[in-house]
């Protein structure tokens, strides 16, 4: 079996956004030399996402207005009134950690004769609620 890791670093300028990280990934399993196996794409910091689904920028829109009714962002708002607890701590991102717990935090795809195994619409991208700072995103790939 082979086991291959890289590390993505990111820095996305603003708070939010969402980055393709689909050419990447086909590059690395490329790379891994894994014909038959899993690779592993998770955000590793709390304020950042890795999900799959439609390249395109409307859907990309409607995720940010979704989760901004969800979990809006409130850097100064009173707990007493409905404001976030974690602002306290003197942060002003706990937004960030809530939509980043329904974005989820990684994906596992498969790999199929040396590429992605992913359905006709399906992308990879990495998604950033509480930017302007380097993150990492880890990339495990194991297999044949």
């Amino acid at each position: 079996m082979l086991a291959f890791t890289k590390e993505l670093w990111m820095n996305v300028p603003g708070r939010r956004g969402i980055v393709s990280l689909q050419r990447e990934i086909e590059r690395y399993v490329d790379e891994s030399g894994v014909q038959e196996g899993l690779v592993l794409i998770n955000a590793m910091h709390i304020t950042a996402s890795v999900f799959i689904n439609d390249n395109e920028q409307g859907l990309h829109a409607d995720y940010e207005r979704w989760l901004e009714q969800l979990a809006p962002f409130n850097a100064g708002g009173d707990p007493a009134k409905g404001g976030y607890l974690h602002n306290r701590t003197g942060e002003d991102n706990a937004d960030a950690h809530h939509k980043r717990q329904i974005m989820g935090r990684e994906v596992v795809v498969a790999i199929t004769k040396g590429k992605l195994h992913l359905g006709p619409w399906e992308h990879i991208f990495y998604y950033e609620f509480d930017g302007d700072r380097a993150k990492r995103v880890l990339v495990k790939i194991i297999g044949d």
